[in-house]
């Protein structure tokens, strides 16, 4: 498989987004175990890493939510330029949507650059979310409403629906697909 990872080169990264379910660490996690030098950055070690004084991102956020949240991806996106200048396939896996995708984007120094967005059916994400052990900072959140923010954002990079797909089938798709996926 590493012609066909050749395009996710080491000194890249990926990012991969989408919504609370959409399978953004499975696939990240599947996609960085078929590289040859890579590194999975979660973004929701920057949150959790925050013992005291965390505030969680809820749908009538304070202005120290966002604070947090710009801190977040500010420190996500600058592990992942320091896994790409060591020559590390970096995968930054987190949710990200609306502008913040393209501000994302834009904090990344490293080239090439690449963006996944995941994006099943609200009705899927919800379901993954509720079958899963894993507890989150966006109880407050609706599949729905995070899925409106989705699709409000930027057509940036590879959006796919992965819906009726399986991890490693979505994993193949942004093999394939990878150059679909650059943004620089």
């Amino acid at each position: 498989m590493a012609g066909a990872t050749s395009a996710l080169r080491s000194g890249s990264v990926v990012v991969v987004t989408g919504i609370q379910g959409a399978g953004k660490s499975t696939v990240a996690e599947l996609l960085a175990s078929r590289l040859p030098r890579s590194a999975h950055v979660r973004g929701d070690a920057f949150r959790r890493a925050v013992v005291r004084g965390r505030v969680e991102m809820t749908p009538t956020a304070d202005e120290e939510a966002l604070r947090q949240l710009h801190l977040r991806y500010e420190l996500g996106a600058m592990v992942a330029d320091r896994y790409g200048a060591s020559g590390f396939t970096a995968v930054y896996q987190d949710i990200i949507v609306g502008d913040e995708l393209a501000a994302t984007v834009e904090r990344i120094r490293s080239r090439p650059l690449y963006v996944v967005v995941l994006a099943p059916r609200a009705e899927v994400s919800g379901r993954r979310a509720e079958d899963r052990d894993k507890v989150s900072g966006y109880g407050d959140w609706t599949p729905d409403a995070l899925d409106a923010l989705l699709r409000a954002t930027p057509r940036i990079g590879l959006w796919l629906d992965s819906s009726d797909q399986q991890p490693n089938e979505t994993v193949d798709e942004i093999v394939q697909r990878a150059e679909e996926a650059r943004v620089d």
